[in-house]
């Protein structure tokens, strides 16, 4: 993993369990001012042979409920934890590449992993969304975390990871955190995954996708035709990487009213665009591709 510039594993492998117990155990101990610097100007881990999905790609995306795994389609979009290996690798076994999703900047009071991350590293609560809060990304305990759950995504077989809530900076968080240390967290995040040859979506953080297209594979947008926001990706296209992107209607009766017009604007914007439930239960899906 690239940590303040030093890359401290081997690509393609794990974090080394000394490392992980190391960014604990000072995140226990305080780590000085609870803070280790990640390197904002770490370069992009680019050579490896991880799965590069194309501009044209078809995905589904369901993080609740029972999974429905008849979809035709090369992307599932998957929750890490709620997600046994046996179903990834049935999806894969069907020819599908399987995104696993965990939040990469929020603490979520019901994963199994929850109490690692320091109560100081935990801040406002995120609108809406009972038991989530914003983490402070500049925090050992965090960075530890990141390290283990992109380790979990390789042991359960996933071809790749779609961290969440990697807008910290530009929200109500609690802390004092700046565009650069978003993107050296973000960065931080990347490289790891590519390090152990998977995958990397960027959530939402359109603000700052110049500085980050490089290090990410795709991007994974919710809304932007909804907020008129779709052109501050246009990087990722341009740089033969897709946009997938869900809007969020409502319910079936309003995603069918809206179809027509969405997917219009989704093809203008090059976007793999769906209509879906904001829960992401499956209890609608209408693809725009």
């Amino acid at each position: 993993m690239t940590h303040a510039g030093k890359d401290i594993t081997s690509r393609g492998g794990f974090a080394p369990p000394w490392l992980v117990a190391l960014l604990l155990l000072t995140a226990a101990c305080g780590g000085g001012d609870g803070q280790t610097p990640l390197d904002p100007d770490v370069p992009p881990v680019t050579e490896g042979d991880w799965y590069r999905p194309a501009l044209a790609v078809t995905w589904q995306w369901q993080l609740s409920g029972p999974l429905d795994t008849s979809y035709d389609v090369e992307i599932y979009d998957v929750d890490l934890f709620d997600s046994d290996a046996a179903t990834i690798a049935g999806l894969q076994a069907e020819g599908r590449r399987v995104i696993c999703y965990f939040s990469g900047g929020s603490y979520e009071e019901w994963r199994p992993d929850a109490a690692d991350l320091d109560e100081a590293a935990r801040g406002d609560s995120l609108d809406d969304w009972e038991g989530e809060r914003w983490l402070d990304i500049r925090d050992p305990s965090v960075h530890a975390v990141m390290l283990a759950r992109l380790d979990l995504a390789v042991t359960k077989g996933c071809d790749g990871v779609e961290p969440d809530n990697m807008d910290g900076y530009d929200n109500d968080s609690g802390f004092d955190m700046g565009p650069i240390d978003q993107l050296a967290f973000n960065r931080f995040v990347a490289n790891g995954a590519h390090e152990r040859g998977m995958t990397v979506a960027l959530k939402n953080d359109g603000a700052q996708v110049d500085d980050l297209v490089e290090y990410f594979d795709l991007s994974l947008n919710e809304q932007c035709h909804e907020y008129d926001e779709c052109g501050d990706l246009a990087p990722f296209t341009a740089a033969g990487k897709p946009i997938l992107n869900a809007e969020y209607p409502g319910s079936l009766a309003q995603a069918e009213a809206r179809r027509a017009a969405i997917c219009d604007a989704a093809a203008a914007a090059k976007t793999r665009t769906l209509l879906l439930p904001l829960l992401l239960d499956d209890s609608f899906r209408i693809a725009c591709d």
